[in-house]
């Protein structure tokens, strides 16, 4: 038996989430989770990973357009589907340029929630990419610099991490100092 695909639901309306428990059951291989903001959204996908977002656009505070350039910016690799009751073609501009996947408009059928996930959790990528080697699909340039890159990484970091303290003594320094002319000069 495959492992359950997790679905992280974010609507204002608790209908909404219940018709996605309902639809996508344990017994089709679904663990459905399900909040009420964006907020709690980004709480929970800090928390773990899930296999498709299905968000709302409006809702109270961030919407969901936000949550799902947020969550793009995050894991980008995480199908993000917006549903909505308020399909404009602005939000629609809006959603396509944050990456998501699909764009729904209630009312929802179970057919529409069903076909949604399998349509966001299946990759859409040509099938002779998917049968040739990495290596095939990689220009030698490429891997060189990715190879790089990832030796480099941690010297970088450890750069960040040596001179961020050392920039900060500096700047505190400086503004101590102009602070101390400042208070010197007007006596």
């Amino acid at each position: 038996m495959s492992a359950l695909r997790k679905v992280l639901v974010v609507d204002d309306d608790a209908v909404v989430g219940k018709s996605f428990n309902r639809v996508l059951s344990e017994k089709k291989g679904y663990i459905v989770t399900t909040v009420e903001n964006a907020h709690e959204a980004l709480k929970q996908i800090r928390e773990q990973s899930f296999d498709v977002v299905f968000t709302d656009i409006k809702m109270p505070g961030m919407d969901g357009v936000e949550l799902a350039e947020r969550v793009k910016a995050s894991q980008p690799w995480t199908p993000v589907v917006i549903i909505t009751g308020y399909g404009t073609t602005e939000n629609e501009d809006r959603a396509k340029a944050a990456g998501v996947t699909e764009f729904m408009r209630k009312p929802l059928s179970p057919e529409m929630i069903e076909e949604s996930a399998l349509h966001a959790m299946t990759p859409a990528v040509a099938p002779e990419v998917v049968a040739a080697p990495v290596e095939a699909t990689q220009p030698k340039e490429n891997r060189v610099k990715n190879i790089a890159l990832f030796v480099a990484a941690p010297f970088i970091g450890l750069a960040y991490a040596v001179m961020l303290p050392l920039v900060g003594m500096v700047m505190l320094a400086r503004v101590g100092r102009q602070a101390w002319i400042a208070k010197n000069q007007k006596k």
